[in-house]
């Protein structure tokens, strides 16, 4: 497959209308939620019906909830254990709402996955998924205007606390997680199956981190073989013109970075970067090759 970029237009609609009704009111506390649309659509791209969606860092389950309402079967694991049961309970109102599909949610380091979900060995046709960007992330916030209070009050922009979590690491730390993790997720993938990771770069005591290109060279040394690169927008297309999703959150923090001279925008769109698990290679071909071989 030769890569081409591509652009999805993923943000027609905001994240809060996405999710209204589909999944359970809780939540909109997770501040690091992967856009319903983006996963839909990658699952819709890369699988068919019946066949098994994994997701490593699963948070409160959009990739599974998806899975299922597109009539796939779907396994996530989760670190935090808050998360893992929202997740449990987001596929159980799927259900309620008609999805023919299957999920199953687990409480772990995804570290071991493969260990941890032995069952699964080379039967995921997709994983899909999305490294951790630190331990606080949007979130919500609320200015003195709305709040009638002096000053901004923030709220549900952490996911963890926890300082085992991958997300309160540093970037080597983090990066040689997420290795682990695509090296298990390798095991469950079936030979030509495909991992997709949405990944979009984030700033880090000013500095920009390019964390997609950091997190295609941690994949290809897990042996996966980079297919594609799309952009999914984040913002609307609509009358000739981009329409802005950002929250106030990313719009606060934006201009906070532009008054310390930073060149800071709210984000328009993340990366998805798709790989493969390569085919086996021929046993008939190596076994002729072997036999003709006078050593």
């Amino acid at each position: 497959m030769t890569p081409i970029t591509s652009v999805w237009a993923t943000g027609q609609q905001q994240s809060r209308t996405q999710r209204r009704g589909r999944y359970l009111p809780e939540s909109m506390k997770h501040p690091g939620k992967m856009l319903p649309s983006i996963a839909a659509q990658v699952i819709d791209t890369y699988t068919q019906p019946g066949e098994l969606v994994i997701d490593p860092m699963c948070g409160i389950g959009t990739t599974l909830v998806e899975a299922v309402h597109l009539g796939r079967h779907a396994a996530g694991m989760e670190y935090e254990e808050g998360w893992a049961k929202l997740a449990v309970a987001n596929l159980a109102h799927a259900r309620r709402q008609g999805a023919t599909g299957f999920g199953t949610v687990i409480a772990g380091d995804a570290r071991g996955i493969a260990r941890l979900l032995p069952d699964l060995v080379s039967r995921a046709a997709l994983v899909l998924t999305s490294p951790p960007y630190g331990s606080a992330t949007h979130g919500h916030i609320r200015a003195t205007r709305d709040s009638g209070e002096p000053g901004i009050r923030k709220w549900n922009q952490r996911y963890s606390r926890d300082r085992a979590n991958l997300a309160h690491q540093g970037l080597p730390v983090l990066l040689d997680g997420f290795a682990q993790i695509l090296s298990g997720c390798g095991e469950l993938l079936r030979p030509g199956g495909v991992v997709a990771m949405t990944v979009r770069p984030y700033r880090h005591r000013g500095e920009l981190v390019d964390l997609p290109g950091h997190v295609q060279k941690v994949a290809q040394r897990a042996g996966l073989v980079f297919a594609d690169r799309i952009v999914c927008l984040l913002c609307g297309l609509g009358h000739g013109k981009l329409l802005n999703r950002a929250s106030f959150f990313q719009l606060y923090e934006a201009r906070k970075g532009r008054a310390r001279g930073l060149p800071i925008h709210a984000t328009a769109h993340e990366d998805l970067l798709v790989f493969t698990k390569p085919q086996p290679l021929n046993k008939t071909a190596s076994t002729v090759q072997r036999a003709a071989d006078p050593t």
